[in-house]
């Protein structure tokens, strides 16, 4: 069947439209991303402005003509981290259900991960019995799923993510090294809380998904251009990683536009996101006592996982997952 996943973070609004065959296989129709900024000064006043509500629903806007255009048949759409606990997310919710005809699904930091877990592990063959974690590096929030291709085990949602880190300490051009020290401070005090309840050191293969993940893979290939089919699946080692990683936090915002691997609406968080994204590497190479030296890019992340649902849920009941934009 044809569906439409949408999944609205903090820093960007994603959207698959895609044909979900009955093995459970994801076939991409269209695959688009619009940095909107939802997230924007909410970790500092605990609403969503007015102007990234503007930019929001003008992007909800442009994917119900898509979802018209291709006879979707039925629509999930899903926001996360940055929609949790506004004060205005009735507003929001409105905004969405009176364009699309379906309410967003603010979801659970755990029902993500999962989500995430599902869409990334679909395309990656592994060892059945290879314990895999899966890190979805957002704007709000980074969530860790670990489990095996065929169950997840632990799941967790932290509140670090790009949007969250440059907000709160990498505000300088370049940042200084004090905000980069205060970032990866936090960012370790973070993972030594995944860890009091999830086994990180049983991870044997890092799978690292969304835009800062794929971003420094770009950059650590030596990329000319920002390639989905050379990142997804490319395992790059950590010494690798870490001379990208190294290069974009301490590089201007000046030098990062220019790179022709960037997306506009990264340039400004993507050292934050870097950093936070080799902090967690390092950690896991410590705790694995030396068996991660790698990680692996994935193009393929919660979106895929939110295709996936809608389909299985339509084959459960056909009227409960069906929807129209609209319009």
């Amino acid at each position: 069947m044809r569906v439409a996943a949408i999944d609205c973070g903090t820093n960007s609004i994603r959207l698959l439209i895609a044909d979900v065959e009955a093995s459970g296989r994801v076939r991409d129709v269209v695959r688009q991303m619009t940095v909107v900024r939802l997230g924007e000064g909410v970790d500092e006043t605990g609403e969503f402005s007015a102007g990234a509500l503007e930019r929001t629903f003008a992007a909800v806007d442009s994917y119900g003509a898509l979802i018209r255009r291709h006879h979707v048949e039925a629509v999930r759409f899903v926001a996360t981290s940055a929609s949790r606990d506004v004060t205005n997310r009735d507003e929001f919710v409105a905004g969405v259900k009176h364009r699309l005809g379906v309410e967003p699904e603010v979801i659970r930091g755990s029902e993500e991960a999962g989500l995430s877990f599902a869409g990334a592990a679909s395309v990656l063959d592994w060892d059945a019995e290879r314990k895999i974690l899966v890190v979805d590096l957002g704007g709000g929030s980074t969530e860790f799923v670990l489990g095996t291709s065929a169950e997840v085990e632990h799941a967790i949602s932290t509140d670090m993510g790009c949007v969250r880190f440059t907000e709160r300490h990498m505000r300088s051009d370049p940042p200084t090294d004090t905000e980069t020290s205060m970032t990866s401070f936090e960012t370790l005090s973070f993972l030594e809380n995944v860890s009091e309840v999830m086994p990180l050191h049983e991870t044997e293969v890092v799978i690292g998904v969304a835009g800062t993940v794929t971003t420094v893979a770009a950059h650590a290939l030596k990329l000319e251009d920002y390639e989905p089919d050379l990142i997804h699946g490319a395992e790059i080692d950590l010494d690798t990683l870490h001379q990208s990683v190294e290069q974009l936090v301490h590089s201007t915002r000046d030098v990062r536009a220019q790179m022709p691997i960037m997306h506009p609406g990264r340039v400004d968080v993507i050292g934050a996101g870097a950093l936070i994204w080799g902090t967690i590497l390092d950690y896991l190479n410590k705790v694995t006592h030396g068996r991660i030296v790698s990680a692996v890019a994935s193009e393929h992340d919660i979106l895929d996982g939110i295709a996936m649902s809608l389909a299985h849920a339509q084959a459960r009941a056909p009227s409960a997952a069906s929807a129209k934009p609209q319009g």
